[in-house]
């Protein structure tokens, strides 16, 4: 007899390894990391990495807030090296600090072997830092490849990845690279559910479990508000936060009332 099917789904988790926040040094975004734990948990996501640009996100009380709600969170970044993006997963701020090339990622690949997990990104899209046929030379340097939620019928690059994956007996793992909080929960891996939930145990499934991968193609809606959020959105919103940035900075360095400021005369 076959299980019920919300007992077959009990065997599975949902895992997103490629996601953004408003603490992203270089994207203006609009949803916290807290909020993306509440939509997770509501959607039944038991494994998550926010991959900050540039930066491994850190912050102790939110690892404790997702622990709280069952969700593994595991420290991450999204790197950019000789042009391309690189996903490193259960990394540390001072691994990715001196990474300047794909041959340091090997190196540190090599240095700290299983326990790192790497992933190339939307690896043949022409915009945002894709890897392209460089992939096929640096393989060695990828765990898995990304299967891009940005496709259609008509546009679809995630073709090749399929095929390199395929080539090089790579896993494909689906996310959601959310930047915006509604994109967040449509796109997503799901791996066998581990005996125990620890990032070796996750890491371990994707390299050699059976996986399922839910992508959905984008509608002409999606595809319309993707474009418009890329092209039009996202760069005003980071064009008025450089001008706050800037505001700021312009604010701390001017003199306040009551200060002395040094004029020719004064010497």
């Amino acid at each position: 007899m076959q299980p019920e099917a919300s007992e077959r789904e009990t065997d599975w988790i949902k895992v997103d390894l490629h996601i953004h926040t408003l603490d992203d040094p270089k994207d203006a975004l609009d949803y916290s990391a807290h909020e993306l734990l509440e939509r997770a948990r509501s959607l039944g996501f038991r494994v998550l990495a926010i991959t900050l640009h540039d930066a491994v996100f850190d912050r102790a009380e939110v690892f404790a807030d997702a622990a709280r709600m069952g969700i593994l969170l595991i420290p991450a970044a999204e790197v950019r090296l000789e042009g391309a993006d690189v996903i490193l997963l259960n990394v540390s701020a001072s691994e990715i600090e001196p990474l300047r090339s794909l041959n340091d990622l090997e190196k540190l690949r090599a240095k700290r072997g299983p326990s790192l997990f790497t992933i190339a990104p939307h690896p043949f899209y022409v915009l945002g830092g894709s890897m392209g046929e460089k992939l096929i030379k640096k393989i060695d340097c990828f765990d898995a490849i990304e299967l891009c939620h940005f496709w259609s019928r008509f546009f679809n690059p995630n073709r090749r990845a399929v095929e390199v994956a395929a080539r090089f007996q790579k896993p494909l793992i689906a996310t959601s690279d959310a930047h915006r909080l509604h994109a967040f929960g449509s796109h997503y891996t799901s791996i066998p559910r581990p005996a125990e939930l620890t990032v070796e145990n996750v890491f371990a499934a994707l390299r050699h479990g059976s996986l399922r991968l839910t992508s959905p193609p984008c509608n002409f809606a999606d595809l319309i508000s993707t474009i418009y959020w890329v092209f039009v959105a996202h760069p005003r919103r980071r064009r008025a936060r450089q001008q706050d940035r800037e505001g700021v900075r312009a604010e701390n360095c001017s003199p306040q009332e009551g200060d002395h400021v040094t004029l020719e005369s004064d010497r």
